[in-house]
């Protein structure tokens, strides 16, 4: 095996997230948990955003060596972010990293649905996700060297789905507005990109995997032939979280085993 000379082998230190801090909303169970402990496991501390106590989620965090700090929020009232920034603050005196993952989905024919189900999904979905990354960059400028904002959409992102009117709407937003803070943050040396989702096996879809003809209608769709699992997110999330993507910026990272080829 010839020896690793000088320069090489040095791309993967621009992986590791050692010393960095990272805030992951809705980090208690599925795609936020594993996100939150895939950053972990590159090095970073979590500052974990939940309405709901994330025991599970701090036990994977600490298993990796790194810290935790447990916040609880409702994300759909913005009053609460500013003082949200200033409590992870208290881990090392920065923020390096926002992955804006919470959120929610109601299900009911466009010609049926209520004004409350679209507010309560766009507030959280869509207003909250622009307002944290708002106060993130803020952080980000203040403290200087730049940061990494994350946003998860989907591929109703791309897609007009069926019966999820107000989550279509704030996942396409997801997109747009990620690529607006882009174009403008980016001399800031802030990297705004997004993560969408395909089919993942999560508490979500347990109800779409039960259903037998449903299932194998989306297995046959997926040309990876299976659905996703959190750990798919792992290498998108620490890529788009560290040096390795600083050229990369309001782009939106499908992660779907291929649905949106089809």
């Amino acid at each position: 095996m010839a020896a690793i000379g000088p320069g090489q082998g040095m791309v993967l230190d621009d992986f590791r997230l050692n010393g960095r801090v990272a805030i992951v909303t809705g980090c208690n169970t599925g795609l936020g948990q594993g996100m939150a402990r895939a950053l972990a496991e590159a090095g970073a501390d979590i500052v974990g955003v939940n309405v709901s106590e994330p025991d599970d989620t701090r036990q994977q965090i600490e298993a990796t060596g790194r810290r935790f700090l447990d916040l609880r929020a409702n994300l759909a009232d913005i009053a609460c972010l500013d003082d949200l920034i200033g409590q992870a603050l208290s881990l090392r005196g920065r923020i390096d990293i926002l992955v804006n993952n919470a959120g929610i989905i109601r299900r009911e024919d466009a010609i049926k649905f209520t004004e409350k189900d679209w507010d309560d999904v766009i507030d959280l979905n869509l207003k909250s996700v622009f307002f944290f990354a708002q106060a993130a960059a803020r952080q980000f400028m203040a403290q200087g060297g730049g940061g990494k904002i994350i946003n998860v959409a989907s591929m109703l992102s791309f897609q007009g789905g069926v019966r999820v009117p107000s989550y279509t709407a704030s996942k396409s937003g997801v997109v747009g507005i990620t690529r607006l803070m882009a174009n403008e943050w980016a001399g800031h040396g802030i990297n705004v990109n997004a993560i969408a989702p395909g089919y993942m096996a999560t508490n979500n879809t347990a109800a779409l995997r039960a259903d037998t003809g449903r299932n194998a209608a989306i297995l046959e769709r997926i040309p990876a032939g299976r659905w996703g699992v959190p750990e798919d997110l792992a290498g998108p999330v620490v890529f788009l979280a560290s040096k390795a993507s600083d050229y990369v910026h309001g782009y939106t990272v499908a992660v779907d085993g291929g649905w949106l080829a089809r």
